[in-house]
């Protein structure tokens, strides 16, 4: 036996500890191993597409969205690969934080700021438990968002009486719709608008989003909102709204 081979230990319980260890990060290995393969696998359809897009014959080029979204795929999987390797490597990770701090730039100064001071747990000297003082502090910018928000408008229109002759009744009349009888504000008939011809989504998956909300409107209802918006004065259906 060579004289540098490790001594193992002679106790089975110990023995059968570390071949459980052993076993469980051989499996870890494979599964990182299957990752990685079926990574490069997809960079290199990716890869492939992008080749065909740019030599490729005009019959078989990419339009500039199909482009754009294998460039998205690259680059999602470039990220994906960089977060398992900030949770391997925490050293590596700070320094590829900084680095994306410094090429980030600002963010635009019309936004409102949300003003979040985290103290620490204890503010007192921990070797004299004095009071301390603040001396200077770290900020930090993230970008958040807060998710569009439905809300229903409640109309109250009083009616008035008079006490004295108990003839005449006063009230407001009600304001006009842009669809009669229907659900929606001009706003919201404007955010469909919006959704389907500047974004591209279509109405059936906008019917999806509102679901999802708790909001039980059709994809025939927002067509049917879209056609009187198209209809309403002065707007030329034929011009104001393009085709899907």
């Amino acid at each position: 036996m060579s004289e540098t081979a490790p001594q193992l230990p002679t106790d089975i319980e110990v023995l059968q500890a570390r071949l459980a260890t052993a076993l469980a990060e051989r499996d870890a290995a494979i599964v990182e191993r299957d990752q990685a393969l079926l990574q490069n696998e997809r960079l290199r359809h990716l890869l492939h597409q992008l080749q065909r897009a740019q030599f490729g014959r005009r019959s078989e080029k990419l339009d500039q969205d199909q482009l754009n979204l294998a460039f998205e795929d690259i680059e999602q999987t470039i990220a994906a690969t960089e977060a398992d390797d900030d949770k391997k490597d925490p050293a590596g990770a700070r320094e590829r934080a900084e680095k994306r701090r410094a090429n980030r730039g600002a963010l635009p100064s019309h936004l409102p700021r949300v003003h979040v001071t985290i103290e620490p747990d204890d503010t007192h000297c921990p070797c004299c438990r004095a009071p301390m003082h603040v001396i200077g502090e770290e900020t930090a910018e993230r970008l958040d968002v807060i998710p569009a928000q439905f809300r229903v408008i409640v109309t109250h229109r009083p009616k008035y009486a008079c006490r004295a002759c108990e003839e005449a009744v006063v009230q407001a009349g009600a304001p006009e719709r842009l669809v009669k009888g229907g659900l929606p504000t001009e706003a919201m008939v404007a955010s469909v608008l919006v959704a389907k011809y500047a974004w591209h989504l279509p109405l059936y998956r906008q019917a999806q989003m509102l679901a999802a909300r708790g909001l039980d409107i059709k994809r025939s209802g927002l067509a049917f909102w879209v056609g009187y918006a198209a209809a309403a004065p002065g707007c030329d259906s034929g011009a104001a709204i393009p085709a899907a």
